[in-house]
């Protein structure tokens, strides 16, 4: 059994993790218009790299060393989502959500893609970081309030009325690149961030599955010992609930 001290140690950790989420809430409208996935369709279809494909570019290279970690510990949309577990905290089952977003990511880069290419061909090409913005602030007008509750509404609705996390769960298009990008990772076997567990310690009490905020069958992972998962935001959750400090968050190599 660990000692009072070593259990302590995580939920600080989580204490960290969700005040980086409060702040990064916080921070929503300054830096809206770089999470924005119409931005990155609009710029490529005038010619233009945008500041917010720039920064999903900078996502998937991240993942490559940190996985899922920024929908875990720094994304606004997952900061608001867990603030409605006050509201619903119901675990989203079945993996069949999984797999809407990619019907929204897959046809939504391909356009991306055919637009750069274009623009690449006949040597338009330009890249933009500011693309349709008057300022670095995103929301700098009182009518630009509209479009951002409104995408407010579509991270908060899903979450109380299905449960937890939905929005990252159904509809993100951000978290397909740093899936891509941790199965890359993955195939090359290079050292990253992941998740740890002992089998042989695991008391089988199912307070790691049922803290998990991506609704997780955690406790099966530890059995089978494979902690690997495309939906696992690395949050430390898991870590921080275990009584019995079984499951671990660690750099290094492997899978």
């Amino acid at each position: 059994m660990a000692s009072e001290a070593t259990r302590a140690a995580p939920h600080g950790a989580q204490r960290v993790r969700k005040g980086l989420l409060l702040f990064f809430f916080l921070l929503f409208p300054v830096v809206f218009n770089f999470l924005s996935p119409y931005l990155s369709l609009s710029g490529a279809m005038q010619g233009a790299v945008s500041g917010s494909l720039l920064f999903f570019g900078l996502l998937l290279a991240s993942s490559l060393f940190l996985g899922r970690g920024f929908c875990g510990w720094v994304c606004p949309g997952g900061a608001v989502q867990e603030l409605c577990f006050a509201v619903n905290d119901r675990r989203v089952r079945g993996r069949r959500l999984d797999w809407l977003k990619y019907l929204i990511w897959v046809p939504w880069l391909g356009l991306i893609a055919f637009g750069l290419a274009r623009a690449a061909a006949d040597g338009s090409l330009t890249v933009q970081p500011r693309y349709l913005m008057d300022a670095w602030v995103s929301i700098d007008r009182p009518a630009q309030f509209i479009t951002y509750y409104l995408v407010l509404a579509l991270i908060v609705v899903p979450s109380l009325l299905v449960g937890r996390r939905t929005m990252c769960h159904a509809i993100c298009w951000m978290a397909p690149f740093m899936i891509v990008g941790r199965r890359l990772r993955n195939a090359a076997r290079w050292p990253a961030l992941r998740l740890r567990a002992d089998p042989q310690q695991c008391t089988s009490c199912g307070t790691c599955t049922r803290g998990c905020p991506m609704s997780l069958p955690v406790q099966q992972m530890v059995a089978a010992g494979r902690m690997e998962r495309a939906e696992c935001i690395l949050c430390g959750s898991c870590v921080s609930t275990c009584p019995a400090a079984v499951i671990r968050l660690r750099f290094g190599a492997g899978r």
